[in-house]
């Protein structure tokens, strides 16, 4: 049985580090590594305790292996940037190698879709927009690339509960 505070802790982690990772990616176009430095030393701190068995474990490692090693060859064609596939890998051990990965990078794609295009759109209307009075970040207006982050977090939060270790931590409160 995993203890509650473990639980609490396995439900937050991830939420917390991607909305963090996203209000970041928005205002600067960076994504911090201390951000997905801490998603992921939080996975391997509390996996062990959520009731996730050390060959899960592993599989979500190798999930996340995965998914570098894809991400590393977008980052080299300047397709993605560094710091989303840091987020997007880090994200990935935490659904580990399960039917709930695919459909978190299925989410990230298509929320991905959505947020580039209200992103033109914004950036296409940005003088109309700041005249009725709407602030928006200067990365938002003035920057040539997508802050991605948002579209991973965005995803992360529609499909965290069909992770394994989100459907060990909730038994907690049962």
């Amino acid at each position: 049985m995993v203890s509650l505070m473990v639980a609490i802790f396995v439900l937050s982690v991830l939420p917390l580090g991607l909305a963090f990772a996203a209000i970041s990616d928005l205002v600067t176009m960076t994504i911090p590594n201390q951000i997905s430095a801490i998603i992921l030393a939080s996975f391997l701190i509390l996996a062990p305790f959520s009731g996730l068995v050390w060959p899960e474990i592993g599989m979500s490692l190798v999930a996340g292996l995965v998914v570098f090693g894809v991400c590393f060859l977008l980052f080299a064609l300047n397709v993605m940037g560094g710091g989303d596939a840091k987020l997007l890998t880090v994200s990935a051990v935490w659904y580990g190698w399960d039917d709930s990965l695919l459909t978190f990078l299925v989410a990230v794609g298509f929320v991905g879709g959505a947020v580039t295009l209200v992103i033109l759109l914004l950036r296409s209307q940005a003088n109309s927009v700041m005249a009725i009075g709407i602030p928006l970040p200067a990365s938002l207006v003035t920057a040539k690339k997508i802050p991605y982050g948002i579209a991973i977090a965005i995803a992360g939060f529609l499909t965290f509960h069909q992770a394994p270790i989100y459907s060990m931590a909730i038994k907690a409160f049962y």
